[in-house]
């Protein structure tokens, strides 16, 4: 089967959590700013789209060169083979962006990358009018990085952090592949409890159920490159079968999810029986002041607010203090806080094991690592 050259695309700071999955799946990688680089078939593509938590989209590299000119973008662009991919009727918008390069207007680089495919596929169909766009849709990128020119085809139209199962949300969602990755950042295994004490709408929660019964992220939504002619139906259909057998819906897990609003309560639980969950995570309305738990060896990953609004700051502060008081006697338990409060330590009332630099959007925020007691664990 024909071998692509595969772009795993990732937030800044996830980029070794990708490539870890991207391994995973059995495929050797390489890692850049931003991406993750492999090769592999269609069914490399389809597995990937299917099973990567934290990756932002799968795209096929069609080709990468050096430009100074708009004549080098137009000639090296018409030069690929644009008809392995494109039908006569394919609608192909050109999107694009450029980093400290001489070429630095997008739209006249969008444009001539557009007119340099349209001459190539008129010379390959034999059509001398303009082409009609009216075919499946193959979205195209041309970026430009210090005068490197990189044009792909983005195969999973929306981003893969569009699982399907979002119903509602609150005011600032967390993006789930960020919350995949937040739950794969940790020590916990599905047999541990795992609490979320800010669950918001879910999505921390319904992520570690997913990982926890090794359920495909991908499984219940659809994929741009499935409408594309070429791209064999097979091969879709082989990998969902194959995320069905390697899902373990027996695995019983110990999921719970408490917010202070009752509203956003009611999202998570219509998020989750979305998500095909059912009632497998517990959700409750709870402030995290009032949290107490008998078990041991659990793990909480909590998104509290960051106090980025005005007036929110104190009570903001409240909240960390209270975290620190609560779980201060969870010896056993790990804990793991993501925010952008500089003060967060200080406040909780703890300096952290270890601290992970992460982007929740355009935030800057880190990532709080309190690792329990594991030799009482061993004991």
């Amino acid at each position: 089967m024909k071998q692509f050259d595969i772009i795993a695309t990732s937030a800044m700071g996830l980029e070794s959590i990708v490539a870890k999955e991207v391994r995973a799946l059995g495929y050797e990688c390489e890692v850049e700013n931003g991406k993750i680089m492999y090769k592999g078939d269609m069914t490399a593509i389809a597995r990937s789209n299917l099973w990567l938590r934290t990756a932002d989209r799968i795209k096929i590299k069609v080709g990468e060169f050096k430009v100074k000119t708009f004549d080098h973008l137009f000639e090296n662009t018409k030069a690929l083979n644009w008809e392995d991919f494109l039908p006569v009727d394919a609608e192909f918008p050109v999107s694009g962006k450029s980093v400290k390069s001489t070429l630095f207007s997008v739209p006249d680089c969008q444009a001539i990358v557009k007119k340099a495919i349209v001459d190539r596929l008129q010379t390959h169909y034999k059509r001398v009018s303009w082409l009609e766009e009216t075919g499946p849709l193959f979205k195209i990128e041309v970026s430009i990085l210090k005068d490197i020119a990189t044009i792909t085809l983005d195969t999973s139209g929306t981003g893969l952090h569009r699982r399907g199962y979002r119903t509602g949300q609150g005011e600032a969602p967390l993006k789930e592949t960020l919350a995949a990755a937040l739950v794969m950042l940790t020590s916990w295994h599905p047999d541990k409890p795992f609490v979320d004490p800010f669950c918001g709408s879910g999505t921390i929660p319904i992520e570690a159920a997913l990982i926890g019964q090794n359920i495909a992220p991908g499984f219940n939504r659809d994929f741009l490159s499935e409408t594309w002619g070429w791209f064999d139906k097979k091969v879709w259909e082989q990998a969902r079968l194959e995320a069905e057998d390697l899902a373990d819906y027996d695995q019983y897990l110990d999921i719970s999810g408490y917010d202070i609003d009752h509203k956003l309560v009611e999202i998570a639980q219509n998020n989750s029986f979305e998500a095909g969950l059912g009632d497998l995570i517990q959700f409750k309305q709870m402030q995290v002041s009032d949290f107490t738990t008998k078990k041991d060896f659990g793990i909480i990953v909590g998104n509290p607010p960051y106090g980025e609004r005005i007036g929110e700051e104190l009570e903001v502060e409240q909240i960390y203090k209270d975290m620190g008081r609560v779980f201060r006697d969870l010896d056993t338990w790990s804990i793991y806080i993501i925010t952008s409060h500089p003060d967060f330590e200080l406040l909780f009332g703890k300096q952290a094991t270890k601290k992970r630099k992460l982007f929740n959007g355009f935030i800057r925020t880190d990532y709080y690592q309190y690792w329990g007691n594991r030799k009482k664990f061993q004991d």
